[in-house]
């Protein structure tokens, strides 16, 4: 029992570290599809900041306080406002643009990563190479491929995730579509099956003799969905990935469209 308790615990940690990561991951892929290469990058940065929610409430509590504290500094950057000029209330910087945030997150987390050694310092590098993508890809990928052979899962996985993203915002569609299928078959608990899926889905449009694929992934992502049931038996509400699948697959095949089941209802026009 006492093990069970233990390995339920380290679930819901994970579900929760999903949860935020993915959900910021969803919302901006949601407002910022088709805005262009750079804005491609910024999703894979957006990451970073639901894993300052899980580092904070399942990892960082673990470590010794001195890198701890050290490496919540540097996140403080990335959650810093991009405003011409402090507005009422703001206490400390300020940046004019994300560039200019991200230059300022690549420099603190690299210092974290010359400091500690272990998942300290492999968070800090993954953190320094994510905001690098805005600034300067060239530099980020090494540094996100050998992250993405860490021993660390965590680490591992949205190292590759970050990398596919890096590799769809070059158009290398083939090389980006592999790295999502794999993630899709690790089937890791800190990433939402159907970001990764929704993902894949969008790179096959691009690829030619794909867009059956594409189709047929996108329909079977939205049933899936719209067939689940939450814990108390009702139907489950959609993500913005599955939201952002239904208007694609809408667009792509309006036929195959028709054939999905209706979306759940909002919880308050339901009959009680």
């Amino acid at each position: 029992m006492a093990k069970y308790k233990k390995k339920r615990a380290r679930q819901l940690r994970h579900d929760k570290f999903r949860d935020a990561t993915m959900g910021y991951v969803d919302r901006a892929a949601h407002r910022l599809e088709g805005k262009g290469r750079k804005i491609l990058y910024g999703i894979g940065a957006v990451a970073v900041l639901g894993l300052i929610v899980w580092g904070v409430m399942a990892w960082m509590s673990n470590r010794n306080e001195k890198a701890s504290q050290t490496l919540g500094r540097a996140m403080k950057v990335i959650q810093t406002p991009i405003a011409s000029a402090a507005f009422p209330g703001q206490e400390g910087p300020t940046y004019r643009s994300e560039k200019e945030r991200a230059q300022k997150a690549v420099e603190e987390f690299q210092k974290v990563a010359a400091s500690y050694g272990g998942k300290t310092g492999e968070f800090a590098r993954y953190f320094a190479a994510t905001n690098q993508l805005l600034i300067d890809p060239g530099k980020a990928t090494p540094e996100l491929e050998a992250l993405s052979k860490s021993g660390t899962p965590e680490i591992a996985t949205l190292s590759k995730f970050a990398l596919a993203q890096a590799r769809e915002g070059e158009h290398k569609y083939e090389e980006a579509a592999a790295m999502y299928k794999e993630l899709v078959a690790l089937n890791s608990p800190i990433l939402a099956p159907e970001t990764v899926n929704l993902r894949l889905a969008l790179v096959y449009e691009k690829i030619p003799d794909k867009k059956q694929e594409a189709i047929d992934l996108l329909f079977k992502m939205v049933e899936t969905a719209r067939k689940a049931k939450d814990k108390d038996g009702k139907p489950a509400p959609e993500s913005a990935s599955i939201q952002k699948a239904a208007e694609e697959l809408e667009k792509l095949d309006p036929a195959r469209f028709a054939q999905l089941p209706p979306p759940p209802l909002p919880e308050d026009f339901r009959v009680q």
